[in-house]
């Protein structure tokens, strides 16, 4: 029995295809399947159940499944441990963040740890805070830049790349266009154009709004910051974002910051608080976090 075998034999368990497994190793369909035939040679029973459209276990490859598994974790472990002992990084991480914002200087960080770790492969994958932050506690990603609500994130630990006032944006010929500053009240039965549910600046005015007994009306919603200027810039309402992201449209709408209490959003670096099992994710967390202490970032654009 060779880990070979065992290899082939979850890709095309987890596939439920000798197509798409051989497509996913790099390797021809037929010598796939003659591995695993081997396989079921050397077990005496057979492991897969060819029948049908899609390939399926049997009774005696569902039993085995779990073991191989498992062999196969525990020779990636050894190889893992070598390798951080050693001093040899290799492996693969995943990186997720809400945008590719100045204030994150994500490329900077990852170009940085390529030179020092070429063989890591790096992933970055984009989503909205919510699902970022279920990602890390799954284990689907290994770091992440993120939007923060007013509660830190369960099971996550943190630190906070960039914290900035929220304010509000309206066109020039609206009513509460030339004030200083507006309350949280004030904002109550008015059209609002705000980020969508699940990310942490919206999370931050429901909840400060939940708090107020002010019941928000949103009118309009965007995943873009600078979208949202826009529209206010129509005169579709009130948007409520950070300041720089209406200063491209600093000629159409007058910003002002949100008080009683005043808002805050943050963008923040997180990551599993027990730790990620990956060597080379650890090491990358750790020149993210020294990256961003020793290299204050850019205002969010």
């Amino acid at each position: 029995m060779e880990l070979r075998q065992l290899e082939y034999f979850v890709a095309v368990t987890e596939e439920a295809s000798f197509t798409r497994a051989a497509a996913r190793l790099h390797v021809a369909q037929p010598g796939v399947s003659a591995q695993i035939r081997q396989l079921e040679r050397e077990l005496g029973q057979p492991l897969l159940d060819r029948s049908g459209r899609t390939v399926r276990l049997t009774e005696v490859g569902a039993a085995v499944l779990p073991y191989a598994r498992a062999a196969l974790a525990a020779v990636q472990g050894a190889r893992l441990t070598v390798d951080e002992l050693t001093g040899l990084l290799r492996g693969r991480v995943t990186i997720g963040t809400i945008d590719w914002s100045r204030a994150l200087d994500l490329p900077g960080i990852l170009a940085g740890f390529h030179r020092d770790h070429p063989n890591v492969e790096i992933t970055v994958t984009q989503d909205d805070s919510a699902s970022l932050a279920a990602s890390l506690r799954a284990g689907a990603i290994d770091l992440a830049f993120l939007s923060l609500g007013g509660a830190e994130p369960e099971g996550l630990d943190t630190q906070v790349v960039v914290e900035h006032p929220l304010h509000a944006a309206v066109g020039l010929d609206h009513e509460l266009a030339g004030r200083p500053a507006v309350a949280l009240a004030s904002l109550g039965g008015r059209d609002l154009i705000s980020l969508p549910r699940g990310t942490g600046l919206r999370t931050v005015l429901d909840e400060a709004c939940a708090a107020a007994g002010v019941r928000p009306r949103i009118a309009f919603e965007a995943g873009d910051p600078t979208v949202l200027a826009q529209l206010a810039a129509l005169g579709l309402g009130v948007a409520i974002l950070p300041e720089s992201a209406a200063e491209p449209y600093a000629d159409r709408l007058h910003t002002m910051p949100v008080v009683r209490p005043k808002l805050y959003g943050r963008i923040a670096l997180a990551w599993r608080a027990e730790g990620p099992r990956n060597p080379a994710a650890r090491a990358l967390i750790t020149r993210a976090r020294d990256w961003l202490r020793n290299a204050p970032p850019a205002p969010v654009p």
